[in-house]
């Protein structure tokens, strides 16, 4: 998947070429400092990068835009007013169907591009853009599986959302979802909410709470793609206690741990305390924790998003891991992303799937992931 114009091309190609990594901070004090000064060239970055029309992967319809926009909204010196953010919010709202979904012409990735563009528009305040709020909360609920499609609390796909004209669901729209339900304050009592955590929790590999069978039996705590055609994980399976399980892996761990305190879900709760053992388990930000080592940096800057996110969701300054060392995750992710940001502003995943070679892409999952770890204190 490339970037339009030539002009994005070799943008991409000297941004590969001449990535140099910069200091990281030196004091812990010095962490939301220097995440600005990330934002900011990554800010840079993406209004010289904007194409013609206002998006970004354009030719790929309104949801990298979305992600785009929403960075630099909450990017210091930028904001909704910015001429960029203003022609990009018009590209997006283009897309915006008679149904109130937000997406591209062949509709495959409906509730995709109506999630980030619905957290987009949350991004400039909810009243501001009431109307059409009101209408992409409506459709993303419309869009998710449950009775009024006959499909029942018993099926594996109750409660999710999905990619594709089958809508087959999975944990990463579904997160993508409630991310967009939760930023748009959808209260926290509406049903979506409940049903969503019916398929959160057959993702998760915990026997004691998933009626799944290919979780039976199985402590491990962590969460896998989807529970549908008898469960997938893209990290494929590993054996455990002489058997074979799907294998949980880092990016959809920390989605599912985020989902479950968004879906209402407490503290002390033993599903969320066995996602967060997970990730004192395996905690890292050099690659997506547990995939194989050949996958390992697959999906890394969507992990690096979900992973801003997720701890921000829990509120803590430190997460321990499994030998007890006290990890303060915000300083380490600013750490990891000073490291990869490239002369030019951007950050790229040579690792190209999931759309991760789209520098447009990877730099907004990194702004957004800093601007989950410390939020943006208005100018």
């Amino acid at each position: 998947m490339r970037l339009l114009g030539v002009a994005m091309c070799v943008v991409a190609a000297v941004s590969l070429a001449a990535a140099q990594p910069a200091t990281a901070p030196a004091a812990s004090g010095d962490a939301e400092a220097a995440a600005r000064r990330l934002i900011e060239k990554g800010a840079r970055y993406l209004i010289a990068a904007q194409e013609e029309e206002g998006g970004w992967a354009s030719q790929r319809g309104p949801g990298v835009t979305a992600l785009c926009a929403k960075a630099l909204i909450q990017a210091p010196g930028v904001g909704a007013d910015h001429p960029a953010v203003r022609r990009a919010i018009a590209f997006v709202l283009r897309h915006q169907r008679e149904d109130g979904g937000v997406y591209s012409a062949e509709g495959m990735l409906k509730n995709y591009e109506s999630s980030v563009a619905l957290s987009m528009l949350s991004a400039l305040g909810v009243e501001r853009h009431r109307k059409q709020i009101d209408r992409l909360q409506a459709f993303l609920v419309d869009n998710q599986w449950d009775e009024s499609e006959d499909i029942t609390r018993d099926n594996p796909w109750y409660g999710g959302a999905g990619y594709g004209s089958g809508k087959r669901p999975d944990l990463s729209n579904t997160q993508m979802m409630l991310d967009a339900l939760h930023d748009s304050g959808l209260p926290k009592d509406h049903p979506a909410y409940k049903k969503a955590l019916v398929f959160i929790q057959r993702c998760q590999m915990r026997g004691e709470s998933n009626d799944q069978p290919y979780a039976r039996g199985s402590t491990d705590g962590g969460f896998i793609y989807s529970p549908a055609n008898s469960g997938e994980s893209k990290a494929g399976q590993v054996e455990t206690g002489g058997r074979e399980e799907l294998r949980t892996y880092g990016s959809m761990t920390y989605a599912g741990f985020k989902s479950m305190l968004y879906a209402g879900l407490t503290r002390d709760d033993p599903r969320v305390l066995a996602a967060l053992d997970w990730i004192g388990r395996h905690w890292t930000l050099d690659y997506n924790p547990n995939m194989p080592e050949a996958q390992s940096k697959q999906g890394l800057f969507y992990y690096y998003h979900t992973f801003g996110r997720a701890l921000a969701a829990w509120g803590e300054d430190v997460v321990r891991d499994k030998l007890g060392r006290e990890h303060r995750w915000r300083e380490e992710l600013v750490a990891k992303l000073t490291a990869l940001q490239t002369q030019d502003g951007s950050w790229v995943n040579e690792a190209d799937r999931w759309m991760e070679g789209l520098p447009a892409l990877t730099t907004a999952y990194s702004m957004l992931a800093l601007q989950a770890a410390f939020p943006p204190r208005g100018e």
